[in-house]
């Protein structure tokens, strides 16, 4: 049995709690966490052990499910890897750059495995491209959500859009060549509501946007590519691919089109969306990479980058400013 041991049980840590408990093979052995108040509810409901010291629940386990909050990331990480735990920690992987590159340093010294919670890349709609070749040239991102105090310990930035920052860096097998950002604080001392142009070197561009001051939410990605457009929507779980066909295609639906050099044919597809839960999926791919000895799926470089990327907008969102 693989020993796992979660710190930080509030909002998200429950969620993982709820999870682990659906892994077989893993066997949850307590959780940290400070707050007497949300910690007691745990005991009582799950009837699991409060460690009261978080290096004693580390040296208890095999490996560590990190979802307290950001600021906690690095020490917390470091004191694990230390002990040669495997590691999972929440999006962003840490609180500053210095922090970050600290970890990467750490994370590939040490024989562990080590995953980043960009939870999104197991989300069903983008799973159902996985087969496909993506080649996007031009990516639109509209990430819109409405107001909650939970979070804005961070700027929409790291809480938000570095979700979708961590898909397309992913998506683009390039490095980045310039960007342009602004944003605005609103509801909080951090940006609230921001812009993002990401230029690649291939010629890639992808557009941003993302709030956590809108009426209504969004959670939708537009990828347009010399042979198709895919629109994947995170949130209602739908997923669309819109491409000229080619002989031996199979499709949902096509229809001829007359351009000025001749008839062509559009095809539109909607793949299979498999029920899945992300979380429950992205803690099973941890597992996996541990007990078979693989690579996780989003290691400690890949949160690296997505939180490089990140820091850059908010510098350039800082200047303008």
């Amino acid at each position: 049995m693989l020993k796992v041991g979660v710190f930080g049980v509030g909002h998200l840590g429950k969620f993982h709690l709820n999870n682990w408990l659906t892994i077989e093979g893993a066997e949850l052995v307590g959780f940290f966490d400070p707050n007497d108040e949300i910690a007691t509810a745990i005991v009582e409901k799950y009837k699991l052990i409060r460690f009261d010291d978080a290096e004693k629940l580390m040296d208890a386990c095999d490996a560590v499910d990190i979802v307290a909050p950001t600021t906690e990331h690095f020490k917390l990480c470091k004191a694990a890897i230390t002990k040669g735990r495997h590691v999972f920690v929440e999006k962003p992987l840490a609180n500053t750059m210095d922090e970050a590159r600290q970890l990467v340093k750490l994370a590939k010294e040490a024989n562990i495995k080590f995953q980043v919670g960009h939870v999104e890349r197991f989300n069903p709609a983008f799973l159902a491209l996985k087969n496909r070749l993506l080649e996007p040239m031009f990516i639109e991102v509209h990430r819109l959500a409405q107001f909650n105090p939970r979070g804005t310990d961070v700027s929409v930035i790291l809480d938000l859009m570095i979700h979708d920052i961590d898909i397309i860096l992913s998506l683009v097998k390039s490095n980045v060549k310039s960007i342009s950002a602004n944003g605005v604080a609103v509801m909080s001392d951090t940006p609230d509501i921001a812009n993002v142009r990401i230029e690649f070197d291939n010629g890639c561009v992808a557009n941003l946007t993302s709030s956590r001051i809108s009426m209504k939410k969004m959670r939708k990605m537009r990828l347009f590519q010399k042979d198709a457009y895919i629109g994947i929507d995170f949130l209602e779980k739908k997923t669309e691919i819109i491409k000229l066909s080619a002989p031996g295609d199979t499709h949902v639906f096509t229809f001829d089109i007359e351009t000025n050099i001749g008839k062509k044919t559009i095809a539109i597809a909607n793949p299979i969306i498999e029920d899945g839960n992300a979380i429950q999926m992205e803690l099973q791919a941890f597992y996996n990479a541990i007990v078979q000895n693989t690579d996780t799926p989003v290691n400690v470089v890949d949160g690296f980058r997505a939180m490089d990327v990140a820091h850059q907008i908010l510098d350039k969102i800082g200047a303008g400013l």
